[in-house]
């Protein structure tokens, strides 16, 4: 991307999952360099499991920054080198700890967004899995998190939820936008 160029950068913040920095970065329309706090996070994947009855199902899930309990769409971080396969195989993982559910039709790819542009990289890709079923082994849980339920939800219940603002993350609310555009919903 012509004009853009890091200037300086100063680490804040270091962890596995969250990188803060200060940086100067110059851009096409100030090549002299603005200074921004830029958070680093890894990529991550989500996914929109639909039965073959046609309900979605989400997690229920507590969520400390927020202090909620949120109905989701199953997300979670990719692991290592991103690549098409790891994308993929995030969300296959991701739907099976939180939801308990596999795949058996397509995981469908629905493209990416950013979850918050203007302070973090992270870049979030979405999925539709069709034909989800339980899995033999059930749910695995990651430690870090605190899952309280699993449910189908109908697209007039999902519809509901969010005009209501039940459902208010920026995942499932992105993720739902793509269904509907891409003629899912």
């Amino acid at each position: 991307m012509s004009g853009w160029r890091e200037i300086s950068r100063e680490t804040l913040v270091d962890s596995p999952y969250l990188r803060v920095y200060c940086e100067t970065v110059a851009t096409p329309t100030r090549p002299q360099g603005i200074e921004w706090m830029v958070s680093r996070r890894k990529q991550a994947a989500i996914v929109a499991p639909r039965t073959a009855e046609g309900k979605f199902l989400l997690v229920h899930q507590e969520r400390v920054p927020v202090r909620r309990e949120l109905w989701e769409f199953p997300a979670g971080q990719i692991d290592g080198d991103v690549t098409p396969e790891s994308i993929l195989s995030a969300a296959h993982r991701e739907l099976g700890e939180e939801t308990g559910y596999r795949c058996t039709g397509e995981m469908i790819p629905l493209g990416f967004y950013f979850s918050s542009a203007g302070f973090t990289d992270e870049q979030c890709h979405l999925f539709l899995a069709t034909d989800v079923v339980p899995r033999e082994e059930g749910h695995a849980h990651d430690d870090g998190e605190a899952i309280l339920e699993c449910r189908a939800f109908s697209a007039d219940e999902l519809r509901d939820a969010i005009r209501r603002s039940e459902i208010c993350d920026a995942n499932t609310l992105s993720l739902f936008a793509r269904l509907t555009a891409c003629g899912y919903l």
